[in-house]
Protein backbone atom coordinates (compact mmCIF):
# COMPACT_ATOMS: atom_id res chain seq x y z
CA UNK A 1 0.00 0.00 0.00
CA UNK A 2 1.50 3.36 -1.04
CA UNK A 3 0.73 6.14 1.43
CA UNK A 4 1.89 9.65 2.16
CA UNK A 5 3.97 8.07 4.92
CA UNK A 6 6.09 6.15 2.38
CA UNK A 7 9.79 6.32 3.21
CA UNK A 8 9.46 7.96 6.62
CA UNK A 9 11.82 6.68 9.31
CA UNK A 10 9.71 5.90 12.37
CA UNK A 11 11.25 5.18 15.75
CA UNK A 12 9.26 2.42 17.44
CA UNK A 13 9.41 2.14 21.23
CA UNK A 14 7.31 -0.72 22.58
CA UNK A 15 8.01 -3.30 25.28
CA UNK A 16 5.27 -5.77 24.41
CA UNK A 17 6.74 -8.26 21.93
CA UNK A 18 3.49 -9.14 20.14
CA UNK A 19 2.28 -5.55 20.04
CA UNK A 20 5.68 -4.50 18.73
CA UNK A 21 5.53 -7.08 15.95
CA UNK A 22 2.03 -5.90 14.98
CA UNK A 23 3.11 -2.26 14.86
CA UNK A 24 6.22 -3.14 12.84
CA UNK A 25 3.97 -4.89 10.31
CA UNK A 26 1.61 -1.91 10.19
CA UNK A 27 4.51 0.48 9.60
CA UNK A 28 5.90 -1.75 6.86
CA UNK A 29 2.46 -1.87 5.21
CA UNK A 30 2.43 1.94 5.25
CA UNK A 31 5.84 2.05 3.57
CA UNK A 32 7.70 3.32 6.63
CA UNK A 33 11.19 2.28 7.67
CA UNK A 34 11.25 1.14 11.30
CA UNK A 35 14.02 2.56 13.46
CA UNK A 36 14.52 0.10 16.28
CA UNK A 37 12.45 -1.18 17.85
CA UNK A 38 13.50 -0.29 21.37
CA UNK A 39 11.91 -1.60 24.54
CA UNK A 40 13.74 0.62 27.02
CA UNK A 41 14.42 4.35 27.38
CA UNK A 42 18.20 3.98 27.12
CA UNK A 43 17.92 1.92 23.90
CA UNK A 44 15.62 4.50 22.30
CA UNK A 45 17.85 7.42 23.26
CA UNK A 46 20.85 5.60 21.77
CA UNK A 47 18.94 5.03 18.51
CA UNK A 48 18.01 8.72 18.36
CA UNK A 49 21.68 9.68 18.81
CA UNK A 50 22.82 7.54 15.91
CA UNK A 51 19.99 7.37 13.38
CA UNK A 52 17.80 9.95 11.68
CA UNK A 53 14.15 9.81 12.72
CA UNK A 54 11.18 11.52 11.03
CA UNK A 55 8.60 10.63 13.67
CA UNK A 56 8.12 8.18 16.53
CA UNK A 57 5.58 5.86 18.13
CA UNK A 58 6.13 5.65 21.88
CA UNK A 59 4.51 3.18 24.24
CA UNK A 60 4.03 5.28 27.38
CA UNK A 61 4.65 2.50 29.89
CA UNK A 62 7.82 0.49 29.38
CA UNK A 63 7.82 -1.96 32.25
CA UNK A 64 9.17 -0.03 35.24
CA UNK A 65 9.86 3.17 33.29
CA UNK A 66 7.92 5.65 31.16
CA UNK A 67 8.88 6.91 27.72
CA UNK A 68 8.71 10.58 28.73
CA UNK A 69 12.51 11.13 28.55
CA UNK A 70 12.34 9.93 24.93
CA UNK A 71 9.44 12.31 24.27
CA UNK A 72 11.46 15.17 25.76
CA UNK A 73 14.45 14.40 23.54
CA UNK A 74 12.28 14.16 20.44
CA UNK A 75 10.60 17.46 21.32
CA UNK A 76 14.02 19.12 21.65
CA UNK A 77 14.91 17.77 18.19
CA UNK A 78 11.61 18.85 16.65
CA UNK A 79 10.57 15.26 15.89
CA UNK A 80 6.81 14.61 16.19
CA UNK A 81 5.67 11.56 18.13
CA UNK A 82 2.57 9.55 18.85
CA UNK A 83 1.97 8.25 22.36
CA UNK A 84 0.54 4.75 22.37
CA UNK A 85 -1.06 3.56 25.59
CA UNK A 86 -3.39 0.96 26.95
CA UNK A 87 -4.23 3.31 29.82
CA UNK A 88 -6.63 6.22 29.79
CA UNK A 89 -4.26 8.95 30.89
CA UNK A 90 -0.78 10.37 30.41
CA UNK A 91 1.18 12.92 32.42
CA UNK A 92 -0.27 16.43 32.19
CA UNK A 93 2.65 17.91 30.24
CA UNK A 94 2.16 15.36 27.42
CA UNK A 95 -1.61 15.65 26.99
CA UNK A 96 -1.28 18.03 24.04
CA UNK A 97 0.65 15.41 22.04
CA UNK A 98 -1.02 12.93 19.73
CA UNK A 99 -2.22 9.76 21.45
CA UNK A 100 -3.63 6.46 20.30
CA UNK A 101 -5.41 4.11 22.67
CA UNK A 102 -4.44 0.44 22.46
CA UNK A 103 -5.63 -1.76 20.93
CA UNK A 104 -5.94 0.05 17.59
CA UNK A 105 -6.61 -0.97 14.01
CA UNK A 106 -4.38 -0.45 10.99
CA UNK A 107 -6.74 2.29 9.79
CA UNK A 108 -6.73 4.10 13.15
CA UNK A 109 -2.94 3.88 13.21
CA UNK A 110 -2.55 5.17 9.65
CA UNK A 111 -4.97 8.04 10.32
CA UNK A 112 -3.12 9.01 13.52
CA UNK A 113 0.28 8.96 11.78
CA UNK A 114 -0.99 10.99 8.83
CA UNK A 115 -2.49 13.57 11.21
CA UNK A 116 0.78 13.64 13.14
CA UNK A 117 2.74 14.24 9.96
CA UNK A 118 0.55 17.23 9.08
CA UNK A 119 0.34 18.71 12.57
CA UNK A 120 3.90 17.99 13.68
CA UNK A 121 2.53 17.25 17.13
Amino acid sequence: MVTELEGLRVLLVEDGMLVCMDIEDMLADLGCAVVGPASRVDQALELIRHQPVDMAVLDVNLGTECSYPIADRLTALGVPFLLSTGYADVAAEYRTHSRLQKPFSQQQFATALEALRHSGR
